[in-house]
């Protein structure tokens, strides 16, 4: 949402803050505005939702660009967090497992989540439960980051399970 500006501006009395940043106090919108005038410069309702509301002598120009520098620095310190999936099956190999647990051990620490398939085909599909926790449960051994994993849901491709990183 832009800021009101100048003209723009619905409130009676405004907070004035000048271009040096000192407060000017409560004042009138007309005095204000007339004071951005002088100045050469534009009226910028920076906080409507107090009261009274606030409005700055600054720049419009000046102000948009320092807000997206704002902007900026705030998305990159901002982490986002993925959820990665990894697909194993009942018949994979010792060393496979290995190299998968690894994969999930990396992005955990990365902080992503990880959803891990159980992938079953055919007759698989009508296995017991439990038999399939532990065919799971060989690649979770694996992992060496700490996690908490949801209960094991099965799906219509097979065991889902999410794993996330353990908070300390």
């Amino acid at each position: 949402m832009e800021p009101r500006i100048n003209n723009q501006i619905r409130a009676k009395e405004l907070r004035v803050i000048d271009e040096e940043g000192e407060n000017l106090g409560v004042l009138p919108f007309a005095e204000a505005l007339a004071k951005a005038k002088d100045a050469g410069l534009d009226l910028i309702e920076i906080s409507p939702n107090a009261l009274p509301p606030i409005a700055k002598i600054q720049d419009f120009g000046k102000y948009q660009y320092q807000e997206s520098k704002k902007q900026k620095v705030a998305k990159s310190k901002s982490k986002s967090t993925e959820v990665k999936s990894l697909q194993i099956k009942i018949g994979t190999g010792e060393h496979d497992l290995i190299l998968k647990a690894k994969k999930i051990s990396e992005w955990l620490t990365e902080g992503h989540k990880v959803k891990l398939d159980l992938f079953l085909t055919g007759r698989s599909k009508m296995l017991d439960t439990n038999f399939l926790k532990v065919r799971l449960d060989r690649i979770l051994k694996l992992i060496s980051v700490p996690y908490t994993m949801d209960e094991p849901k099965r799906g219509p491709k097979g065991l889902n399970a999410v794993i996330e990183k353990q908070r300390s």
